[in-house]
């Protein structure tokens, strides 16, 4: 099963937790392809990743945000199904088996929920408000759309639109290209080292002005979800004429009549051999 999946992992100035949490999926999901992409980092996170054995480390020349980061780990996935999971260590990458066992004729993206979060009271408090708000302009039906553990198959990045903030409304442009969504309860830890890139006030700010532009963009999208396709039918070659018969050929034309060369002259035709030229009239005499 891992042989057939790609983990995409961002991290962001993760320099204290970015060796454990990638030697744990590595162990956890032995055969996986493994890609940890540094959203460009100012500590010494690009250096531990890039070191890290059966790790494929991917870099951006400055930060351009998680959403980037996620998309670029997906579009350079080379395995048939992928799974995001984030750099803090807070997903169990023990749980990835189960997320991918659900993918089926009934799934096409499978969404962990924490069923028991690890975070402060004002986080949780702030992530339900926000879901309540969220569920207002885009109804994906997620009930946990904050946690970053997801897996689905290849082709379902095709229905991605890339943007700042688009790894918070994934289960919408999933929905929106016609895919089958379920969700799996899946376990939460606390932060293995370092701080929260966000607060609940930027988180808040952020995701309220994102709410606008999604709710435009999913308004306008074009679903391109092909039912059936139909090769053209070859067509039949050509028959192979028969040989012709050489007794029915005509006789050659070198063999019937003798060709006399023929020189080509401009002007009147000189006088035979012998016979001197015509002599022309005088003109008259005043």
């Amino acid at each position: 099963m891992s042989a057939e999946i790609s983990i995409v992992v961002p991290f962001y100035n993760e320099e204290e937790a970015a060796r454990e949490v990638l030697e744990e999926i590595v162990n956890t999901n032995p055969g996986a392809e493994v890609l940890a992409v540094d959203d460009g980092s100012s500590d010494k996170t690009w250096e531990i990743i890039s070191n890290v054995a059966g790790v494929t480390a991917l870099q951006f020349p400055r930060n351009r945000g998680q959403s980037a980061a996620m998309y670029a780990g997906a579009c350079n996935a080379r395995r048939p199904i992928i799974v995001f999971i984030d750099g803090d260590g807070q997903n169990d990458p023990a749980d990835i088996p189960k997320l991918v066992e659900a993918l089926g004729d009934e799934a096409d993206v499978v969404c962990g929920y924490r069923a028991v979060r690890k975070d402060t009271a004002s986080r949780r408090w702030a992530s339900k408000f926000a879901n309540a708000i969220r569920r207002m302009f885009v109804n994906d039906g997620l009930r946990d759309t904050g946690c970053s553990l997801k897996a689905f198959r290849r082709e379902a990045v095709d229905h991605l639109v890339p943007f700042n903030g688009m790894h918070r409304f994934l289960a919408a442009q999933f929905l929106k290209g016609g895919l089958k969504i379920v969700e799996t309860p899946v376990n939460h830890r606390g932060r293995l080292a370092g701080d929260s890139k966000y607060t609940n006030f930027n988180r808040a700010i952020r995701g309220i002005y994102d709410l606008f532009g999604v709710k435009w963009l999913l308004n306008r999208k074009v679903p391109f979800d092909i039912s059936e396709r139909s090769e053209p039918p070859s067509a039949p070659c050509p028959p192979t004429p028969p040989p012709l018969d050489p007794h029915l050929l005509p006789p050659s034309a070198s063999s019937s009549r003798t060709h006399t060369p023929i020189t080509l002259r401009h002007g009147p035709a000189p006088p035979p051999p012998g016979i001197p030229p015509p002599r022309l009239p005088r003109p008259p005499l005043p």
